[in-house]
């Protein structure tokens, strides 16, 4: 394993440690359902979407809980699996996809009540191996429903090929980060170690982009989100990623920063990538430059979301609630009682769903 710290301990660190199992026989967590609890509305959640007005959140050991009255009450879903889900993405208020530790992909068809595996670590790297050792032998071919993207030289392919063996020999410990699907068919996942894969039949077959996004550093991939027409995937070091959609690969941007961006919001016109220690940097010219924005506090910025009256939200890991209303060029604090938060969904205009260390919350901002 690299020295580098892993996005599974990091998610861990920032919020809290998984309390300490008692001796039982051992079931993967991937063919273990999620247990039902009166309190899953109220444990570690670390991921919130809508589904049309319907809330759905995610969180750990397979809990995900929803909600049709905007947080008054809540239910829990049938989950085939106990790994640890950290995003979820609804492209309609039908179909949607979780995703998380031990590579796993959830979809459900039914807004989020009943859910099913689509794919998993496992899976991923049986995938990755068959995709290319296929793509060596055949050369210059490419996949139905994906852009081409070149044929690697062959030193690449060797240490390609290399890394992803490990993925392979070490299991399916790698988690997918974040999920975006721009609709019931076509989709992306990100993740771990430069983990990403896109589909264009919604789920039933993956097709990795290793060898498509300018990453030779392997860094996580941490979000994946459109700001207007545009399409970035955030990282380590200061860097972020910007599709394009003609060559069919994702471009490096370089920043000023030299942190991990966690996430990335805005809305045309304005961009903002946000991260570890407060840090949140702006474009308004798609990524081809950034300034610096001070939001004014110490820690990590976990989660963002835009308002149906236009204003940028971004939450943290010390429950502080930022609001900008000039498009991401100075934040306020809104005064309210906020534990850790990891994501936030806006309901409408004021009203938010904020997610994190202890369950879901809802909100209003003025």
């Amino acid at each position: 394993m690299r020295a580098r710290t892993t996005a599974t301990t990091l998610i861990a660190a920032l919020f809290l440690l998984p309390a300490l199992c008692l001796a039982a026989p051992y079931q993967d967590v991937l063919d273990l359902p999620a247990q039902k609890s009166v309190h899953a509305a109220e444990t570690l959640l670390v991921g919130v979407a809508l589904a049309g007005k319907r809330v759905v959140c995610v969180g750990q050991h397979g809990h995900i809980v929803y909600s049709d009255n905007q947080g008054k009450s809540w239910s829990q879903a049938a989950v085939p699996v106990s790994s640890d889900l950290l995003a979820v993405s609804f492209p309609s208020p039908q179909n949607g996809w979780a995703v998380g530790h031990d590579g796993v992909v959830l979809h459900t068809s039914d807004g989020g009540a009943n859910w099913a595996k689509q794919f998993d670590g496992r899976a991923a790297a049986q995938v990755l191996v068959s995709h290319y050792q296929g793509k060596n032998a055949c050369g210059s071919c490419h996949d139905p429903g994906n852009s081409p993207a070149g044929k690697p030289g062959a030193a690449d392919t060797a240490d390609m090929m290399a890394e992803i063996q490990k993925f392979v020999d070490q299991g399916p410990d790698k988690p997918f980060l974040d999920v975006w699907f721009e609709s019931d068919t076509t989709g992306f996942i990100v993740g771990a170690f430069n983990l990403i894969f896109r589909t264009v039949d919604g789920g039933k077959s993956w097709v990795p982009w290793y060898d498509r996004i300018d990453n030779p550093k392997h860094y996580h991939l941490y979000a994946i989100h459109p700001v207007g027409r545009d399409l970035f995937i955030t990282s380590e070091q200061g860097t972020i990623f910007k599709l394009d959609p003609a060559k069919g690969r994702f471009q490096q941007i370089k920043t000023d920063y030299a942190g991990t961006f966690f996430g990335i919001t805005g809305k045309p016109g304005a961009v903002v990538a946000f991260g570890m220690r407060g840090n949140a940097y702006r474009s308004r010219d798609g990524g081809g430059s950034w300034t610096k924005v001070n939001t004014g506090v110490p820690v990590g910025l976990m989660g963002s979301t835009v308002t149906a009256d236009g204003r940028i939200v971004l939450v943290s890991q010390g429950g502080h609630v930022l609001v900008s209303g000039d498009d991401g060029g100075s934040f306020s604090q809104a005064k309210l009682d906020q534990p850790p938060a990891a994501a936030v969904a806006a309901l409408d205009a004021t009203t938010l769903a904020v997610v994190g260390q202890r369950g879901v919350k809802v909100q209003t901002i003025k």
